[in-house]
């Protein structure tokens, strides 16, 4: 009976120990990876005439590679970047440029959502969106999630959503979206929203490029917005107070007298609009009607007094300004003599050697040359 035992612990020792061959697994990479990134390499890449015939017919994917082909610092890229501005500039100026800003949190996001999907449906308007995406100042990377925050949004054949990183520019804007605004009006866009960080950083950056300035507030927000308010409420052409729903309702409606009357204070515009502040919730699709009259009653008034036209030169001026600068800073930094003496006068600076005013004047002097 013991040797018995002993014979089957044997046996379960050894079975225990015993390696399964387990179910054999297919790759989970493509066999043919190689292949298909080749000719991923080969696929010929869109010329601007096809760009450009794909933007003007409402292709959304033309729409979206001349947008990547502004965007791109590659000077290959620039110079037909520049050649599709041309041709789309004609087709261009014929939308309704509507800058949206606000603190972290006041839901300008959700807003657009709500208020895009209101326009489609209600008003069959086609709605671009320019959705500009907080840049880290360490890795300089951005996370460019506002289309899938948008998701019902983006669904809609009639809207297209572009979100961009706002990299070293202030006001929380894209450095093209001057020139992206073009693209999408070329592309039949009459809605064109440009979604900002909304950081308190210079807003005047999206206001010299919108024909309509929309600050979202929070009810009860505090005095943590005290530092900004002063300066974009008096840019500011409406104002709407965020999540009026539920328990909040009665602090919305309450922010919102506050805040009419201190715009009543303010100076009267030169295009004679007073900015209204209405009460809007997101959740509840409530207020979008509101947005959409003061947004039209705005547009009558201001083209029928001539300064939306006055407002669109002015934009044109402060983008040729705004380029003489970017070509400069470019030309600056990428001045061989600049590129060969920087280092050496950083370095003198971080020692005490040169003070940076006189280093500053050795580069400047350098890139003359």
């Amino acid at each position: 009976m013991r040797v018995e035992s002993e014979e089957f612990a044997e046996r379960v020792d050894s079975e225990a120990l015993s390696i399964s061959k387990g179910v054999a697994h297919k790759a989970i990479v493509n066999p043919n990876i190689e292949a298909v990134l080749a000719a991923k390499r080969r696929r010929k890449e869109a010329s601007v005439e096809e760009l450009f015939s794909g933007i003007l017919s409402g292709n959304r994917t033309a729409l979206a590679q001349g947008i990547t082909l502004v965007e791109s610092s590659l000077p290959e890229h620039q110079s037909k970047a520049q050649e599709l501005i041309q041709k789309c500039l004609p087709h261009s100026g014929n939308s309704l440029r509507i800058g949206i800003t606000g603190s972290p949190g006041a839901g300008k996001s959700s807003f657009i959502e709500a208020f895009g999907v209101y326009l489609i449906e209600e008003h069959q308007k086609k709605i671009a969106v320019l959705a500009i995406d907080p840049t880290s100042q360490r890795t300089k990377g951005s996370i460019l999630g506002d289309k899938t925050r948008m998701n019902v949004l983006s669904a809609k054949e009639d809207a297209f959503i572009r979100p961009s990183p706002s990299g070293s520019t202030l006001g929380g804007v894209a450095q093209k979206t001057r020139e992206s605004i073009l693209l999408c009006e070329a592309a039949g866009y009459p809605i064109v929203l440009i979604e900002t960080v909304g950081v308190g950083q210079s807003e005047t950056a999206v206001h010299e490029m919108t024909d309509f300035f929309l600050l979202l507030m929070l009810a009860g927000a505090g005095d943590e917005l005290q530092g900004i308010k002063r300066g974009i409420m008096e840019m500011c052409d409406g104002m709407a107070i965020t999540k009026c729903d539920g328990q909040n309702v009665a602090r919305a409606m309450a922010a919102r007298a506050e805040y009419q009357s201190a715009l009543h204070l303010f100076p009267a515009t030169p295009y004679k609009w007073m900015p209204k502040v209405i009460t809007i919730s997101s959740l509840n699709k409530e207020g979008l009607p509101e947005v959409w009259k003061m947004l039209s009653d705005f547009e009558n008034l201001v083209k029928q007094n001539g300064w939306f036209f006055q407002n669109r030169e002015e934009q044109q001026k402060n983008w040729m300004k705004s380029r003489i600068h970017e070509s400069l800073i470019f030309d600056f930094y990428n001045h061989p003599a600049v590129k060969k003496e920087l280092p050496i006068l950083e370095a003198a600076v971080l020692e005490g050697k040169e003070s940076p005013f006189t280093a500053a004047e050795k580069l400047l002097k350098a890139a003359n040359h």
